[in-house]
Protein backbone atom coordinates (compact mmCIF):
# COMPACT_ATOMS: atom_id res chain seq x y z
CA UNK A 1 0.00 0.00 0.00
CA UNK A 2 2.47 2.48 0.96
CA UNK A 3 6.45 2.73 -0.10
CA UNK A 4 8.88 1.02 1.79
CA UNK A 5 10.33 4.94 2.61
CA UNK A 6 6.86 5.74 3.76
CA UNK A 7 6.63 6.09 7.56
CA UNK A 8 3.08 4.21 7.08
CA UNK A 9 4.78 1.16 5.61
CA UNK A 10 5.26 -0.49 8.88
CA UNK A 11 2.19 -0.03 9.74
CA UNK A 12 -0.74 -2.78 10.01
CA UNK A 13 -4.29 -2.38 7.82
CA UNK A 14 -7.52 -2.97 9.36
CA UNK A 15 -10.99 -3.06 7.28
CA UNK A 16 -14.15 -0.99 8.92
CA UNK A 17 -17.79 -2.76 7.84
CA UNK A 18 -20.47 0.18 7.08
CA UNK A 19 -23.93 -0.55 8.23
CA UNK A 20 -24.58 -0.92 4.88
CA UNK A 21 -21.91 -3.37 4.45
CA UNK A 22 -19.44 -1.34 2.62
CA UNK A 23 -15.69 -2.45 3.46
CA UNK A 24 -13.24 0.68 4.22
CA UNK A 25 -9.51 -0.43 4.34
CA UNK A 26 -7.27 1.84 6.58
CA UNK A 27 -4.13 2.31 8.14
CA UNK A 28 -4.10 1.70 12.12
CA UNK A 29 -3.05 4.94 13.82
CA UNK A 30 0.89 5.96 14.07
CA UNK A 31 3.08 6.35 16.85
CA UNK A 32 5.77 8.57 17.00
CA UNK A 33 8.85 6.38 18.15
CA UNK A 34 10.61 7.11 21.58
CA UNK A 35 13.55 9.04 21.62
CA UNK A 36 15.96 6.14 22.00
CA UNK A 37 19.04 8.42 20.66
CA UNK A 38 19.70 6.19 17.66
CA UNK A 39 22.97 7.88 15.36
CA UNK A 40 23.09 11.34 14.99
CA UNK A 41 23.04 12.23 11.34
CA UNK A 42 23.69 16.03 11.92
CA UNK A 43 22.36 19.08 13.86
CA UNK A 44 20.98 21.71 11.92
CA UNK A 45 20.25 25.28 13.01
CA UNK A 46 16.91 26.99 12.07
CA UNK A 47 17.45 30.03 9.69
CA UNK A 48 15.25 32.02 8.81
CA UNK A 49 12.13 30.92 6.69
CA UNK A 50 13.50 27.86 6.17
CA UNK A 51 11.56 25.02 4.85
CA UNK A 52 11.98 21.42 6.55
CA UNK A 53 11.62 19.55 3.22
CA UNK A 54 14.87 21.43 2.41
CA UNK A 55 16.61 20.50 5.32
CA UNK A 56 15.91 17.00 4.58
CA UNK A 57 16.75 17.31 1.01
CA UNK A 58 20.24 18.40 1.94
CA UNK A 59 20.81 16.37 4.75
CA UNK A 60 18.77 13.02 3.89
CA UNK A 61 19.21 13.51 -0.02
CA UNK A 62 14.84 12.97 -0.20
CA UNK A 63 12.83 16.36 0.73
CA UNK A 64 10.10 13.38 1.37
CA UNK A 65 11.82 12.18 4.32
CA UNK A 66 10.90 15.56 6.24
CA UNK A 67 9.22 13.26 8.63
CA UNK A 68 12.29 11.41 9.90
CA UNK A 69 13.41 15.00 11.00
CA UNK A 70 10.04 15.35 13.02
CA UNK A 71 10.62 11.68 14.83
CA UNK A 72 13.75 12.82 15.66
CA UNK A 73 12.40 15.66 17.51
CA UNK A 74 9.26 14.41 18.96
CA UNK A 75 7.35 16.76 16.86
CA UNK A 76 4.11 15.72 15.46
CA UNK A 77 3.43 18.84 13.39
CA UNK A 78 5.91 19.67 10.39
CA UNK A 79 5.20 23.37 11.10
CA UNK A 80 6.86 23.35 14.62
CA UNK A 81 10.03 22.45 13.71
CA UNK A 82 11.11 25.47 11.27
CA UNK A 83 8.92 28.32 13.24
CA UNK A 84 11.55 29.08 15.46
CA UNK A 85 14.85 31.01 14.47
CA UNK A 86 17.43 29.43 16.09
CA UNK A 87 16.43 26.19 17.06
CA UNK A 88 18.21 23.01 16.54
CA UNK A 89 17.30 19.98 15.02
CA UNK A 90 18.47 16.76 14.88
CA UNK A 91 18.83 14.86 12.03
CA UNK A 92 19.38 10.51 12.56
CA UNK A 93 20.60 8.02 10.30
CA UNK A 94 17.48 6.73 8.46
CA UNK A 95 16.16 3.64 9.95
CA UNK A 96 17.59 4.40 13.59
Amino acid sequence: MFGVDSRYYALETSTWIGPDGRQVRYVRRRFLPQEDGGPLLARVRVKAEQRLDLIAARTLGDPEQFWRICDANGAMHPEEMTGEVGRWLAVRMPGS
